[in-house]
């Protein structure tokens, strides 16, 4: 029997390298044994496809649009960024107009659907993002290595690791590295200047994926600064590697990592966070300090991004409109 088509429609593809690529890569091939799967920038008229996929309501709103007018009845499946649940669906009419189409919209973390209008909820899906479990490294006690992984754009908020990185001493045994490409220019010259006045802050640029997982491996804290996340796939991969995070207070880190996780912030706030940098820094080697504390309650959480449970979710969202 011959495998229904579906198309992956993601405004960034492998040349991006960001969340939205990788999952979009990551949902082809967990449905490749179901489907015939084709991941494209854009859907245009013409193209043969028996299911849309599409990652970004205003963004994609045009492959949606055309897609809902001439296949009014095939399943139409629309997945959700941090730009549009916690912005443009508020305020852009595209945006809004994609989530009316759509058949099944897909949150990628637990606080999603709270996002969304209240007559829009049914319709919404919880489908968390997944990989591959990674070895725990043992780690040096003689100082903390942090990391915080991200393209420096403003909805990632670099400003508040450039102040924390101000606020801290050279001496305090706290170690930065900055992963990420100047998608904003401005604020790539606001991570020189972090770098050139603080010994113990890099910024590395935009590396591989398999780099940067090495990095993040070997850190001892993830640190993630966003004011705005649909469910970071950065959170998921620190959590499966052992790694614990401090994050920011937001609906889409919260939905991540649970309500009840010790490593929140308030978005902005430079001196929370280096008050808790240098927390974990004191209880380096301590089983009951808080480093090891945060890393049991990410241990907690890693089953959700399981790809076997993350796939069958997928699969259970599709089977819903055959």
């Amino acid at each position: 029997m011959k495998k229904p088509s579906l198309c992956i429609v993601t405004p960034a593809l492998a040349d991006a390298n960001n969340g939205n690529w990788q999952t979009a890569r990551r949902w082809a091939r967990l449905l490749s044994a179901h489907y015939r799967v084709r991941v494209a920038r854009e859907w245009v008229r013409g193209d043969e496809a028996d299911v849309l996929l599409a990652l970004h309501a205003r963004r994609s709103a045009p492959s949606v649009a055309v897609w809902a007018e001439i296949h009014p009845e095939r399943p139409l499946v629309l997945a959700l960024t941090g730009t549009d649940l916690y912005r443009d669906i508020a305020t852009d009419a595209q945006a809004q107009r994609s989530l009316a189409l759509a058949h099944r919209l897909i949150v990628l973390q637990e606080q999603g659907p709270l996002a969304l209008p209240e007559a829009l909820r049914d319709k919404c899906r919880v489908v968390f993002q997944s990989g591959t479990r990674r070895q725990t490294l043992v780690k040096t006690t003689t100082h903390l290595r942090a990391v915080m992984v991200g393209h420096l754009r403003d909805e990632k908020w670099p400003q508040t690791l450039f102040e924390a990185a101000r606020l801290l001493a050279p001496d305090e045994g706290i170690h930065i590295d900055h992963i990420g490409a100047a998608l904003d220019p401005a604020l790539g010259e606001a991570a020189q200047a972090t770098a050139l006045v603080c010994p113990h802050y890099r910024w590395l640029g935009g590396l591989p994926h398999a780099a940067t997982r090495a990095r993040m491996q070997r850190a001892h804290v993830l640190v993630h600064t966003s004011r705005m996340e649909g469910g970071a796939h950065v959170l998921m991969e620190a959590v499966l590697c052992g790694t614990p995070v401090l994050a920011s207070r937001i609906g889409g880190n919260v939905g991540m990592l649970g309500a009840d996780y010790g490593g929140y912030f308030a978005p902005g706030d430079a001196p929370a966070l280096a008050q808790a940098l240098r927390e974990c820094r004191a209880g380096l080697g301590d089983p009951a300090g808080r480093l090891a504390t945060l890393q049991a309650q990410c241990e907690t959480r890693a089953p959700l991004f399981d790809p076997r449970t993350e796939q069958a979710h997928l699969l259970a969202l599709l089977a819903e409109l055959h």
